[in-house]
């Protein structure tokens, strides 16, 4: 990360940011890396993938939408306004390195700060090669499974800020049930993937143009949804297993909120999902289990997160 002087020299000219301050910036960082997964999602469903054919700009020789005979406004106004999304979530997360860096928080927190802008860029840059690809259903996968790690890592930035700079990490509950925190992450990482490709194989192709064929992934779409579906059930007994081992160890309530959030966004996501299937995958739940994606991450990363609390030394 930037060490400069000249950097250094110009965070102090701000005024310093209370926690307070600091951890609503990094709210607004998980809000803004979630809701851009969203607005991605009404992109694709309403056929607006190459509402703005090219990248950077959004037609050749213009970054703004132009008249144009074989793009509708209303694909153009969609894709550019989701590109516009991308400023608050840059705004937001150099507003985060920016109050960390002036508060001078141990490098920790400057780090997961860092990567928030960072990982923005790289998203910018794999947005960019979909664009360029004609919506390729591997490049739109890449590009989802992307913000569930941007909003990880934001969930962590979250708490990392809200905890003391001095003391010593420690765990809150015994090593098995962190290790099987994990495995849940792995299985929740899995449900993602298959997520994305029951997405490639559906009839949301982010692109209707008769004179053009968006191409997708060549699988049996029932096929898929039984594996995400058999999936997201593994992932549901797994944090159900986690629950009954918590209990036992007396976990703090914090912990066990946190669980208990979670256990009901996985349950609302498999709802949302049946109801996906028997209707024809209508588009405005599309947008709605994109958004369930993003909180159940952000809970699992909350979950993962409050099993290990950072003392302020000498209490």
């Amino acid at each position: 990360m930037p060490g400069g002087t000249a950097f250094q020299r110009l965070v102090d000219l701000l005024p310093l940011p209370s926690l307070r301050v600091q951890r609503l910036i990094a709210f607004l960082v998980i809000l803004t890396q979630g809701g851009i997964s969203v607005t991605g999602a009404i992109v694709r469903v309403t056929a607006s993938g190459l509402g703005c054919p090219t990248w950077p700009q959004c037609f050749p020789g213009s970054f703004t939408p132009v008249p144009h005979a074989e793009v509708a406004v209303v694909h153009q106004v969609v894709e550019f306004g989701n590109r516009m999304i991308t400023f608050l979530v840059v705004l937001t997360a150099i507003a985060a390195v920016l109050a960390v860096t002036r508060a001078r928080r141990r490098r920790e927190v400057l780090i997961y700060a860092w990567l928030m802008p960072a990982s923005t860029v790289v998203q910018a840059i794999i947005g960019g090669i979909t664009v360029r690809t004609g919506l390729l259903w591997w490049t739109v996968a890449i590009h989802l499974l992307a913000s569930m790690a941007m909003v990880w890592l934001a969930v962590l930035l979250f708490v990392k800020i809200g905890q003391p700079d001095d003391g010593a990490p420690t765990p809150t509950v015994p090593k098995p049930l962190r290790q099987l925190t994990v495995l849940s992450a792995i299985v929740l990482a899995a449900v993602l993937v298959t997520g994305t490709l029951v997405t490639g194989a559906g009839p949301h192709a982010g692109d209707k143009s008769l004179d053009r064929v968006v191409p997708r992934l060549e699988v049996e779409i029932t096929t898929l949804v039984h594996m995400h579906s058999s999936l997201l059930v593994a992932y549901l007994s797994l944090i159900v297993a986690l629950g009954f081992g918590l209990t036992a160890v007396r976990a703090s309530r914090p912990v066990m909120i946190r669980l208990a959030v979670l256990v009901v966004l996985v349950c609302a996501q498999g709802l949302v999902g049946i109801v996906q299937f028997y209707t024809g995958v209508p588009a405005v739940l599309v947008a709605v289990h994109v958004a369930g994606a993003a909180t159940c991450t952000a809970a699992t990363a909350a979950l993962w997160a409050s099993m290990r609390e950072r003392v302020q030394a000498g209490t």
